[in-house]
């Protein structure tokens, strides 16, 4: 524990949300939702005005819109607000050479390393000039919290919400954490607070004054212990500039669930080859590959299977996934699948290619069937909920950015029944006039994000290698979720 509150949490105030009402004036002051649109689809964040109907993140899609009917339901634009972190995290690089991100919207700074400050008033400083300068950069807010440890920090920033910093001086930590809910401290989710809660506990002072032996006798030594240095307010967790990718994971929930077995073997050898363009995105190998699988009731099995030595061969992952599937009863449908890889190291194991060539040959010249099944993903996609006659092209889903060649730069408001809705906006403008066409009209097209400030970066600029409309960054219909994947604190 520091003597000056000097560990700065930043989260970004509603981010997704505050990104697309910044892009598109007519939203802003109104609800705005953002997630997967499908009947099977959950709130990714939602704008503070959404909240006040009750809508949070992690909500079903269908129970969003019954709460809020007339709110803006968007498409995440993911490759946008990478963007914008990437800008935020380098204004924290400016502060401090140790940087510990734990999302595109959240991160924890050590001000003390960088000389940003010493103190309460110099971390205050440090902290207003940090929200002013995100402002002025990408025209968000963040909301920023002060104290002498992570924990504390996080739960400041929490307090500060929205577009506000607290900063809690060292020796309040007792004071200030007592009358919270236990569910305030890292570690305690819904199953501990309920455990907790039987037993008499739900204020942190309660923890505090039950003791340490008390609290290992229902919770365990490790658990118990730590818990019981939180509610004292003691937490000595630095910040991490680098923290190592534990697993590269993707999964899909489909809008439909499958029921047919060369569907399903389809979809798990197009999940590999998605992990693995990631994985070697990330620069990694693995040893260790992971299927996912969510059947119609709900039930969640995982199966792995570990390799002698780390790879980032898509046969070896295509054919491992395809063995631990065949393990797996998919009687009466799936509703999500996924693979990933952990074991992750920085090199490949040379005698898995043997390995994986080994295998090709075994499968028999070209020609004769496995070729088609081990083809380039690009000639198996098929999409997630089956066969959609009258579903818009991905390109004309609600939000994302078009541009015609009259009307200008815009975006997509709805479509269907062959036609695309577009409002004609920019950031920094007025709100923008409604037009209709033909969903094939020539003069309409796809179209890069606009900076939010002006002068600024793209979200498309500050991504090499990215085109607008590639899989990964416009979701497949439903609820959909890859990245690499790394342990919270």
């Amino acid at each position: 524990m520091r003597a000056a509150p000097t560990i700065l949490h930043l989260d970004m105030d509603a981010f997704f949300a505050a990104a697309e009402q910044a892009a598109k004036p007519s939203l802003r002051g109104k609800p705005v939702v953002v997630g997967g649109l499908g009947p099977r689809g959950v709130v990714a964040t939602c704008s503070y005005e959404a909240r006040r109907f009750g809508v949070h993140s992690a909500m079903p899609m269908g129970q969003a819109r019954r709460l809020a009917p007339n709110a803006a339901y968007l498409v995440p634009r993911f490759a946008f607000y990478r963007a914008i972190s990437e800008q935020v995290m380098e204004l924290l690089g400016r502060l401090s050479p140790l940087v510990e991100p734990l999302s595109l919207d959240e991160a924890f700074v050590d001000l003390e390393a960088g000389g940003a400050a010493r103190d309460a008033a110099s971390a205050r400083r440090a902290g207003e000039r940090l929200r002013r300068d995100i402002r002025e950069s990408t025209g968000l807010a963040g909301s920023v919290g002060l104290a002498g440890s992570k924990m504390l920090a996080k739960i400041a920033s929490e307090e500060a919400k929205p577009d506000g910093l607290v900063l809690i001086e060292p020796g309040t930590e007792r004071e200030l954490l007592g009358p919270k809910s236990v569910r305030i401290l890292p570690g305690v989710g819904p199953a501990t607070g309920e455990h907790l809660r039987r037993a008499g506990m739900t204020a942190v002072s309660d923890l505090a004054e039950a003791g340490e032996d008390e609290l290992v006798r229902l919770l365990g030594r490790a658990h118990g212990t730590s818990l019981y240095r939180m509610a004292q307010g003691h937490d000595d967790r630095p910040v991490v500039a680098e923290r190592d990718a534990k697993s590269v994971s993707v999964e899909d929930t489909f809008d439909v669930d499958l029921h047919d077995r060369v569907r399903i073997r389809t979809e798990v050898e197009r999940l590999a080859e998605r992990c693995v363009g990631r994985l070697r995105g990330s620069g990694h190998s693995g040893r260790t590959i992971v299927l996912k699988v969510r059947r119609y009731d709900f039930s969640t099995l995982t199966r792995s299977e570990t390799l002698r030595g780390p790879t980032d061969d898509p046969m070896v992952v295509r054919e491992a996934a395809g063995r631990l599937l065949e393990a797996v009863d998919t009687t009466g449908g799936v509703r999500l699948l996924g693979v990933g890889v952990s074991g992750l190291a920085d090199y490949t194991q040379e005698d898995l290619f043997a390995q994986a060539e080994a295998r090709a040959d075994e499968a028999g010249p070209a020609g004769t069937g496995r070729e088609a099944a081990d083809g380039p993903a690009t000639e198996r996609e098929s999409p997630a909920a089956g066969p959609e006659p009258s579903a818009a092209a991905p390109e004309w889903a609600p939000g994302l950015d078009v541009r015609h060649a009259a009307h200008g730069a815009g975006w997509v408001q709805g479509s269907g029944v062959g036609r695309v809705t577009v409002r004609f906006e920019e950031p920094g403008s007025a709100p923008g006039r409604v037009r209709t066409f033909p969903v094939d009209d020539p003069d309409l097209e796809p179209a890069d994000p606009l900076p939010l400030v002006a002068g600024g970066p793209t979200g498309w600029e500050r991504r090499t290698g990215t085109v607008p409309g590639e899989a990964g960054d416009i979701p497949r219909p439903g609820a959909s979720s890859d990245g690499v994947g790394q342990e919270s604190p």
